[in-house]
């Protein structure tokens, strides 16, 4: 994925943490007399479709019968939409779902739509069985003429700015209707946002093209299965990268940051929040006991890309990095454990992602406040802590390496 893909907005991206710092042995690391060293930041995301999906059933697990209905909850930034589908189940081969690439989620300047969306919907003919005597056919997906989807389906938008999470209600207003039927489960999906466009802007089905396995087994029997297993291999977070601060230093407090303790306003909030490193860069020159502060890029890293700088340093020198994690609100990675100069290797093992504590925190890659929207994090003020498991995100070394050469 080329580079100039992953814009991340606002983000001028790169971020720097401080840790209180321990030695610890490292087996993969070796030590070496003092000398010029290369440090690396590689990407190591592999981008998926899909930032979150999931299903909805009816009451008691199943179908959604006329005069009742199922909701649920998913996250969203402004340049997203969700998509859904489920069957009109009183047809060979008929599903409810939006145009691509889903339903509007935000408008123009990036408020929330709430209320009542059913004008969005659309009833689809699959074209795979003939709609009177059920046999195969082969035909392309097209509306179905003549029924206004709207008037059976009522879809409502509720928004929670806090969280940037929505929730969707899907009632079933058919009853009494020419038209009137239960609907399936269902699927959706928001497609993940990489600060340019989304990954997959036609999610589900392609219309006026033939359909596909997945979505032929809603049409025809309500079954998502196929689907959901589907989506679940290409739903993941994902993540471009700041440019990387490098500090070498002396004693055993790591200057950028301090575990447990409030940002300390230095700078930190700017790069973990908007990707800004000015601040906190001349902050760290001034300290006694920072010997060298060095930027690895200029501009986002975005997966499968790396970024590198070469830093000097003495014996008994130590090291510090960071990075932000540009998808979030205030996060970056950073070493947890003290990192001597001399060192060589891989050093991926020491390294988590913090929260700053300095805003609240969304989805990542699908919170309206988050600078890949364009947004500003609302204020907290929380202690620098590591990033637990409220959210899916994967693995540090599935995300980011740092080696040193």
């Amino acid at each position: 994925m080329k580079k100039n893909i992953f814009k991340i907005a606002t983000l001028a991206v790169g971020i720097m943490t401080a840790f209180s710092l321990t030695s610890c042995d490292n087996d993969d690391t070796v030590e070496y007399p003092s000398s010029e060293k290369t440090i690396t930041f590689e990407n190591v995301v592999v981008p998926k479709d899909f930032v979150e999906s999931g299903s909805f059933l009816g009451g008691g697990g199943s179908i959604i019968a006329p005069g009742t209905s199922a909701s649920f909850k998913f996250s969203a930034g402004k340049a997203q939409s969700l998509m859904f589908a489920t069957m009109y189940g009183a047809s060979k081969d008929w599903f409810f779902a939006s145009q691509q690439p889903g339903i509007k989620l935000f408008d123009s300047s990036g408020n929330a739509i709430t209320g009542d969306v059913s004008s969005q919907v659309l009833l689809w003919d699959n074209g795979t069985k003939d709609n009177t005597s059920g046999q195969a056919e082969s035909k392309v997906i097209a509306q179905v003429p003549g029924v206004t989807a709207s008037q059976l389906m009522k879809l409502n938008l509720a928004y929670d700015d806090i969280s940037s999470e929505f929730t969707l209600t899907i009632t079933n207003t058919s009853g009494g209707t020419a038209n009137e039927t239960p609907f399936s489960p269902g699927a959706w999906a928001v497609s993940n946002y990489n600060g340019s466009q989304l990954l997959n802007s036609a999610p589900f089905f392609t219309p006026n093209a033939m359909s596909n396995p997945e979505i032929t087994d809603i049409s025809q029997m309500g079954d998502i299965t196929k689907m959901i297993t589907k989506l679940t291999a290409n739903t993941e977070i994902m993540t471009g990268l700041s440019p990387a601060l490098v500090v070498v230093y002396t004693g055993d407090k790591n200057p950028i940051y301090e575990l447990g303790q409030l940002d300390a306003g230095k700078g930190l909030k700017e790069l973990s929040q908007m990707g800004n490193v000015t601040n906190l860069q001349n902050s760290l020159k001034a300290l006694p006991n920072v010997k060298g502060v060095y930027v690895a890029g200029s501009a986002p890293v975005a997966p499968g890309t790396k970024v590198m700088t070469t830093f000097q340093s003495s014996p008994g020198d130590k090291i510090a990095y960071a990075t932000m994690f540009g998808f979030s609100n205030d996060w970056f990675f950073s070493n947890e454990q003290s990192i001597s100069a001399n060192t060589k290797g891989d050093v991926t093992l020491n390294t988590m992602l913090f929260d700053s504590g300095t805003g609240i925190s969304q989805y990542p890659g699908a919170g309206n406040h988050q600078a890949l929207f364009g947004g500003t994090p609302q204020a907290e003020s929380k202690v620098i802590m590591k990033v637990g498991n409220t959210y899916p995100i994967p693995a540090v070394k599935n995300i980011l390496k740092v080696t040193i050469n």
